[in-house]
Parts: structure tokens; sequence; C-alpha cells
């Protein structure tokens, strides 16, 4: 087959960190076309991917590509992949999916009528060192899993006025643009969710019209918890962006800093002496900069090339989506959440109680 024609959509900062993959991936595809209602910027991006044209208007693009990477305002997202699939282009959409549960399920119709792929960049899935981990996990190298732990410690600040201050053009807050990447994590590691809480706040983070700093706590079918602390107000850090799985034999940890998954084991019996030593071994070392955004691509051209389905396609984003929604309207009504019948792994159109798909 020949190489797929990529067009980009958006070239601000999240269209750079795919730099890397575009040149992984040149035997399979090339970058025909790049778009950004501010020229300049398209034109700055073709030059660094070798893209041929650059436009300002996304319509002009479609038909010189086959499929395209939508980074845009979350706002953006519904009206651009519905154009984009009804002109029969396949979709890589930015993470979230849409701002609304009725958006998410309409461009998943249109794709599947279509018979074109829409995939959401979850990219971390796609990392070798997480799936490294997931797969010690699911074949219980060390154990059952029991605790979860997710850190992402930033400092995320734009200039006033950028949508990303937003609640009405994000679709929330920090939960809901950075943490569905987490929420997705936790889900296709440890199965079902059963009950959960969000708090969130964005005092240390007045930019934010929503929550800037979030802590999510998720129960699952297995027994397992779930746990993601998120902040885009980090003034330092130790954690930075880590992962650590407690398991009944041992401790995973996937420590990005130090590029390394690490295990932790052979703890002795706390007997009141503090003494929380353990051995340490490196179980795999990470060899690639950057986000590994080449991974995502390389799956999203095999879909298109075979006909299979994303890890992260529509219905499976929309879960997670969900999830979300229904742990904001908890925090609202000062509640838990009931985190059942949310058509997991079932008829994904098809959910129990209702969803709340609004930032409120």
């Amino acid at each position: 087959m020949s190489k797929i024609r990529l067009g980009i959509i958006g070239c601000g900062n999240m269209a750079d960190s795919h730099g890397q993959g575009f040149q992984e991936l040149i035997d399979r595809m090339e970058v025909a076309v790049t778009c950004d209602i501010v020229l300049e910027r398209a034109q700055a991006a073709a030059e660094v991917a070798g893209a041929k044209l650059a436009v300002a208007d996304y319509h002009e693009m479609l038909e010189h590509v086959d499929a395209v990477l939508v980074v845009l305002p979350h706002d953006l997202h519904f009206e651009v992949g519905m154009t984009c699939l009804k002109a029969g282009k396949h979709v890589l959409m930015e993470k979230p999916m849409c701002n609304t549960e009725e958006e998410c399920i309409e461009l998943i119709r249109t794709a599947e009528r279509e018979g074109k792929v829409l995939m959401t960049a979850y990219p971390v899935r796609f990392w070798p060192i997480v799936r490294k981990l997931k797969a010690l996990i699911e074949e219980k190298t060390y154990g059952d899993c029991f605790q979860l732990s997710i850190w992402t410690e930033q400092y995320t600040r734009h200039d006033e006025g950028h949508w990303i201050q937003s609640a009405q053009s994000l679709g929330g807050g920090q939960f809901f643009s950075h943490g569905c990447h987490y929420v997705d994590l936790m889900l296709w590691i440890l199965g079902r969710p059963v009950r959960g809480t969000h708090l969130g706040t964005n005092f240390g983070t007045p930019w934010m019209e929503k929550e800037g700093t979030s802590n999510v706590a998720i129960e699952f079918e297995s027994g397992a918890l779930g746990y993601h602390f998120g902040t885009w107000g980090a003034r330092g850090t130790r954690l930075g962006w880590s992962i650590h799985a407690h398991c009944t034999e041992g401790m995973l940890e996937i420590n990005l800093a130090e590029r390394k998954l690490y295990l932790h084991a052979h703890m002795n019996e706390e007997k009141a002496n503090l003494d929380t030593s353990s051995s340490t071994q490196v179980l795999m070392d990470i060899e690639s900069a950057g986000k590994f955004t080449h991974f995502e691509l390389e799956h999203f051209l095999e879909c298109i090339q075979t006909g299979q389905r994303p890890m992260t396609d529509g219905p499976t984003s929309l879960q997670g989506l969900r999830l979300i929604w229904r742990l904001y309207e908890a925090e609202r009504t000062n509640t838990v959440a009931n985190l059942q019948g949310l058509g997991f792994e079932d008829d994904w159109e098809k959910v129990e109680g209702g969803v709340t798909s609004s930032f409120g």
C-alpha cells in the first residue's frame, strides 16, 4: 500500500510534540498538508514536517489527505471531526474526543457509517514501558495488584485569554483535559470500575476557570483501587510523572524522569521501627526521548491499513469520559459516584442511571 497522506489540523505545541513520530514513520506515511488558523504557524510546521502544502482553512486540505490529526481546542473537535469523517477521512483526535456525550456518540456513529477509523490520541497506552507494566500486572508476576497510583505534577500556564483557561472551551478543568489520559490507563489496566470520588480546586491555579489540581480515587470490581493526582500548578516536584503499582509481592514503579521501570521488593515487616527500605531492581530502561507519540501513530496507521479497531476507539474513549462526567456530578452533589452501568465491555450506547456530560 502507498504511504498514507496525513494532514495536521492545528499547529501549536501539541502538533510539535508529534514531530518525532512523523520522522519515525516516514516509510509508512507522509505529512501532506499542515493547517492552522494562523497561516505562518502552518507554514512553519510544514517546513519541519516536510509538507508540500500549508493552509489556514482545513476544508482546503481534505482533497490532499487520507487521514487527519486534529490538534485543536476541545470545543472544535466535534465540528472538525464530523467534517473530516463525512469527507471520507480517517481521524486521529487529540484527547478528549469531544466535550459532550451527545457529540461523542454522533462522531462514533458517523465513523461507523462512513467506515473510517476514529481513534483518540491516548499515547500513554502505547509506550513500551507502560505495556510492560500492564503485562507484569496481568500475568501476576509479582502477585495481585491492589493499588495503582499515578502522579502528574506539572506547571501549565498560558497567557491571559488562552482557550485552555476556559471551562467552556476545555470541557471542564485539568481533570477532564489531562486526567482523561490516566482514567483511560486505570480502566485499561484494572478493568471495570465500581465507585469513585473526585475533588478538584483552582486554588494555586487561579488562571483556570475550573480545577487546575485534582485528586481521583476509584474502586474496581477486583477490589483494587486506582488513584490519580494531577496538577498544573506545581512549582517543584519529586514525583513528576510517575506510576506506582502495589502488588502482593512487590511494587512496580515507572519513573519517567529517570527513564526506568523499577521493581521494589523484599520489604521487611513493619515493627514500629519505621524501616521502609526494600531492594530495588531495574526491569526496563526507556531508550527513546520525547513523548513517544510514534507508537500511537503506528497503531493508527495499522488500523487504517488492516481495518482493525483501534485500542482507543470511540466507544472506549467515551466510556472513560462518561466516568469523568459522573465523577464531576458526584462532586457537585457531595456524593460518592456510582460508576457501574457505563457500558464497559457491553453495549456502549446503553448507559444505566444517565450521564451528565457537562462541566457544571
